[in-house]
């Protein structure tokens, strides 16, 4: 079934949460910090507090955070009800002037599932 919310390859079990609503789309934010974010990193726990907020009031909700070594100062994986409220959340943490961030929209197994049964 195929909606203007939803896509041909969600399950019912992705588009009603919980509660019966619509399921949020997760999404996999890989973040660094800008150089004004390095040499305030110590007050990153409370920006980090203001990011949840931030998501929160738009509807969304964290699911995890990770300090990472390597390319990414941080992985943070969080829900948010559509691609819209996703673009938004990272421009507005980018305009704070602490990260840059690539937002990567993922596919649960149910969904991956069915995109590799469609394959011809």
């Amino acid at each position: 079934m195929l909606s203007a919310k939803h896509g041909p390859f969600d399950s019912p079990e992705e588009v009603a949460g919980p509660s019966g609503g619509c399921a949020m789309t997760t999404y996999i934010m890989l973040a660094n910090w800008t150089d004004r974010g390095a040499q305030t990193a110590k007050d990153s726990p409370n920006r980090v507090d203001t990011a949840r907020k931030m998501l929160k009031e738009m509807g969304g909700d964290f699911a995890q955070l990770f300090l990472t070594m390597g390319k990414y100062d941080f992985v943070a994986v969080y829900e948010a009800p559509d691609d819209a409220v996703a673009a938004r959340f990272s421009v507005q943490l980018g305009m704070l002037g602490y990260v840059r961030t690539q937002t990567l929209k993922a596919f649960p197994e149910p969904a991956y599932r069915e995109i590799m049964r469609s394959l011809a």
